[in-house]
């Protein structure tokens, strides 16, 4: 059912902005060595054993943590992916954004030491396998969609979801939105044409031409705006019941969901109250509306 969509100025929605650009030294943890150990003498410190790769980010951002890892020339691993044969479904058209999947992998395996061709390469086998099973295919044509799709939206609700609680509300906003004929007005996909993370998204940002501005152009975005985890997919494929139209993070922790208009408008004034009393918060997302 097509409804009528006020003007856009005023039903632009939320974006929790917890995408912060991640330092690429930043990217190894657990088994791996974060930071070089202090040691005495003359011992050179401890190179990381392994990569981790964090929920939702981006193809661009998993390049330059590979070139980190391995030491190579900022850019190398992007150099690379002409030559990389990734088992990638169709409609990704050798684009691997959605199927880097986030895991740890090792920087080396019997004695072999990674590539960025070896490290792409089981980042989209994992992929593969978490997304390519029945349950995902089964839930993806339930919602009248393809596993792509589903990775799309799950890419988005991995960007816009505060926490694990929000991914249904927010994938369910993304179907009503979809089924109303309704833009999706989400400023992560603003971001990632812009190739930035900001809280700030202004009107100019609005009428950028790019088919990933979801405030002028209609449906999905052409591919996923980051790589999801299987959190955000499970909610992609299993949105949570409810008419929400629109949604606002008033303060951490507190996201509000709503059908009502009216009401969404209270919530953003309610939004720029809190950020007026506390300028310095880094918490919470920018409100569009």
């Amino acid at each position: 059912m097509h409804l009528n969509t006020p003007p856009r100025n005023t039903i632009r929605l939320t974006h929790r902005g917890r995408i912060a650009l991640i330092a690429a030294g930043a990217v190894v943890a657990g088994a791996a060595v974060a930071v070089p150990l202090l040691v005495l003498g003359e011992e050179e410190p401890a190179r990381p054993t392994s990569l981790v790769i964090p929920e939702g980010r981006r193809a661009s951002q998993v390049y330059d943590a590979v070139d980190k890892a391995l030491a190579l020339p900022p850019g190398s691993t992007r150099k690379s992916l002409g030559k990389l044969d990734l088992k990638l479904p169709n409609d990704a058209d050798g684009n691997p954004e959605g199927y880097l999947f986030p895991a740890t992998y090792p920087l080396e395996h019997n004695g072999t030491k990674a590539t960025p061709d070896s490290l792409l390469s089981a980042m989209v086998d994992t992929a593969n396998k978490k997304f390519g099973g029945a349950p995902i295919a089964a839930g993806a044509q339930r919602n009248a969609m393809n596993v792509y799709q589903a990775v799309t939206i799950a890419s988005i609700v991995q960007a816009e979801a505060g926490n694990k609680a929000d991914m249904g509300k927010v994938a369910r906003v993304i179907f009503n939105r979809l089924e109303r004929g309704m833009p999706l007005q989400m400023d992560s996909t603003i971001n990632y044409a812009l190739n930035r993370s900001t809280l700030k998204t202004t009107e100019a940002d609005t009428r950028i031409e790019s088919p990933y501005n979801s405030y002028q152009r209609m449906g999905l975005p052409p591919t996923p705006i980051d790589n999801p985890g299987e959190d955000a997919m499970r909610a992609a494929i299993n949105p949570a019941a409810g008419d929400w139209l629109y949604f606002v993070t008033v303060k951490p922790g507190d996201t509000r969901f709503t059908a009502d208009y009216a009401e969404h408008q209270r919530n953003v004034a309610e939004f720029n109250a809190q950020r007026k009393a506390s300028p310095g918060s880094p918490a919470s997302p920018k409100p569009t509306g």
